[in-house]
């Protein structure tokens, strides 16, 4: 997944990504933050960001932000169609944000992402960072990693207490380009990061005119996630073409689904509806524990009213994790692949996060912070875009967003009886997160199985 943030002086910039998925190859070499030993993770009681809250309350309240986020872009901007996107790296970007405004600005950034104070966001994202996206491909666990980049126009120098919080909580790697003359040359070494950082997952964060001379700093976030299924439950020869029902009630589709021999899975029946957690393999010695969450509502055209009580009730998602195995009887569900592409802005706006976007010709934008500007040309945000893929199949789950930010100068003891069927063949609502620490990492809906 990629996030990105555009900041500039006066016009404003849509953007837009374009994806190409693959299988990639194991990962190459990133930046500190995905270097660290995954065996080193602290015991979650004791990670406190300092003077304020533990971590796990710091994730429950990203998670609320999160959810209430989703609510408003599956109703809005998914128009029908299936959708993925990562709440945490657009957390990132705004938290980074708020650590370069000040005043109002800042005071409505911290009350949306509900947090007290930009300390708190910073050391939330230097403590979950390496507790939660350490790469644990090298001992068999998932495939992660979390960067930040930045580029910044040689006109204008970071200041050094942004570049510091730059360095120090978010190891972002700035680099200096020359948006006013080498546009479309910018444009080229992000999208060729993006693509890069995502495995080739997603190739192209910024199309062509994107990018221009009003251009003043681009801050950009990409997530990558490839997990294998734990105990391989699936098997490819039993994949077989079953009907779907679609929301609209009136017709049914036939699409692969994948079905096990296993006799057991995680899966918990609540009131109108069921929850079903495949978790994935993990590393030797790993104490993260990653997973998929199927939300699958008992009504063929429940997912609406579903999703609303996924997103409107605080903790919700918490309290319906299933934790036991329990016996199957009809199972299945659909190999899917969702790309999805949108911007964040407007959710943001329409949520009501207005001031980083405003522009005073008299006075500029409200990021005041970030860079040394000349007097009147203080940055705003311009845009910020979310690309998002992901690939579920027998063998596990593969996903990546980018987010891009441009800115222009200016219950354990539950134990069924009965077999449980679950038989995802009608839309659903699901989950990518770390149980550890409860960070969701992408949320979706899925509609169609048949539809990109």
């Amino acid at each position: 997944m990629a996030s990105l943030i555009a900041i500039r002086h006066a016009r404003s910039m849509t953007l837009s990504s374009f994806f190409k998925t693959r299988c990639p190859l194991p990962p190459p070499r990133f930046t500190s933050i995905h270097n660290n030993n995954y065996n080193n993770i602290r015991t979650l009681s004791n990670s406190v960001v300092p003077g304020t809250v533990d971590l796990r309350e710091s994730v429950r309240n990203q998670t609320d932000v999160s959810l209430r986020m989703t609510k408003h872009l599956f109703q809005t901007k998914a128009n029908g169609k299936n959708m993925v996107y990562s709440p945490l790296s657009i957390h990132t970007l705004l938290s980074l944000t708020a650590a370069g405004t000040k005043g109002a600005t800042q005071d409505e950034l911290l009350s949306f992402l509900k947090s007290k104070s930009t300390a708190e966001l910073n050391s939330l994202a230097s403590n979950l960072v390496p507790l939660v996206f350490a790469n644990g491909s090298p001992s068999g666990g998932p495939c992660l990693s979390f960067a930040n980049g930045l580029w910044i126009d040689k006109s204008l120098p970071f200041k050094p207490s942004f570049k510091e919080v730059v360095d120090t909580f978010y190891k972002g790697v700035p680099k200096q380009v020359d948006f006013q003359n080498k546009a479309e040359e910018a444009r080229t070494e992000v999208n060729s990061w993006a693509a890069k950082e995502t495995k080739g997952l997603i190739t192209e964060v910024l199309p062509s005119g994107t990018v221009n001379s009003s251009t003043r700093l681009i801050l950009a976030n990409a997530l990558y996630f490839k997990g294998a299924w734990d105990d391989d439950p699936f098997d490819g020869s039993k994949t077989k073409d079953y009907v779907f029902h679609l929301l609209n009630g009136r017709s049914n589709i036939k699409a692969p689904f994948m079905t096990s021999r296993n006799e057991q899975f995680i899966i918990k029946a609540f009131d109108g509806f069921k929850v079903l957690k495949l978790p994935y393999k993990r590393g030797k010695d790993e104490q993260r524990r990653f997973c998929m969450c199927l939300f699958l509502p008992d009504e063929k055209d429940g997912l609406p009213a579903l999703v609303e009580r996924v997103c409107s009730e605080p903790g919700f998602l918490d309290r319906h994790i299933p934790r036991c195995d329990v016996e199957v009887g009809d199972f299945r569900i659909p190999k899917f692949k969702i790309t999805s592409r949108f911007k964040v802005c407007d959710i943001l706006k329409q949520l009501g996060l207005e001031l980083p976007f405003l522009f005073d010709p008299y006075k500029g934008g409200n990021l005041t912070e970030m860079v040394e500007s000349p007097p009147g040309e203080d940055p705003f945000v311009s845009d910020i875009l979310q690309g998002a893929v992901i690939e579920v199949n027998e063998e596990g789950t593969e996903a990546a967003a980018v987010t891009a930010f441009v800115k222009k100068a200016g219950s354990m003891l539950y134990k069924p009886r009965k077999k449980i069927d679950f038989v995802a063949d009608h839309p659903f609502l699901f989950f990518i997160r770390e149980e550890m620490t409860g960070a969701v990492l992408f949320i979706g809906q899925l509609l169609n199985p048949l539809q990109d």
